[in-house]
């Protein structure tokens, strides 16, 4: 298989990518400050998509992982954000993540390939516990563009959420480690199929509402 995965400079993506590598797998790491053989991908950039795009030409993807992303906290309503901050974070969550997979699109159809979005229990309009607005926001438009994706393309596409994770996102007191995220995830992007497209899940098969 030839995978590729963004945001794989570190934590849940460069987890992914290694594990997936030491399964014999080809990836594509694709990542905003690449290094070796990584691929350079700012998903904020529109060159980059271009250039991206070029390099595929001729290549069969069998799975897109999207996995870039960022996250701002914002603890309250009264917390001072600037509007740079709320347009840089769905850029890179939402916008980045569609251009990624348009991107995408010509060698994932050569390859028959499958299509995860790794968004966020944040996104879930049954969970609003406050705080964290531009994030949970953004987690949930990426949820909305999985689904809308998912309707109209011919391949399967499927949104994660990888858990509360022990990441420099997620900090020293979340939930799991990323090994254990990154188990789950594998197995769920397998599991993925033209009858589960459109999908939310958890790293660990459960449903997650939308």
């Amino acid at each position: 298989m030839t995978i590729l995965v963004t945001g794989a400079g570190r934590g849940i993506g460069h987890a992914l990518a290694l594990a997936y590598e030491t399964a014999g797998q080809r990836v594509i790491r694709a990542n905003r400050n690449p290094v070796g053989d990584q691929w350079r991908l700012d998903v904020t950039r529109p060159a980059d998509f271009d250039a991206l795009r070029d390099r595929l030409e001729g290549e069969s993807l069998d799975l897109l992982v999207c996995n870039a992303g960022i996250y701002n906290d914002e603890a309250s309503a009264d917390a001072q954000r600037t509007a740079e901050l709320w347009a840089r974070t769905f850029a890179v969550n939402v916008t980045g993540a569609f251009l990624t997979v348009q991107a995408c699109l010509p060698a994932l159809r050569r390859g028959g390939g499958k299509i995860a979005l790794i968004g966020s229990a944040m996104g879930s309009d049954q969970r609003a516990p406050g705080g964290s607005y531009a994030y949970r926001a953004s987690k949930a438009a990426l949820l909305n563009l999985g689904r809308n994706l998912a309707a109209d393309l011919d391949l399967p596409v499927g949104i994660y959420h990888p858990g509360w994770v022990r990441t420099d996102t997620g900090g020293a007191g979340a939930e799991i480690d990323v090994r254990q995220s990154v188990a789950g995830l594998m197995q769920r992007f397998a599991e993925l199929d033209t009858d589960s497209s459109g999908c939310f899940l958890a790293f660990d098969g459960s449903s997650v509402p939308f």
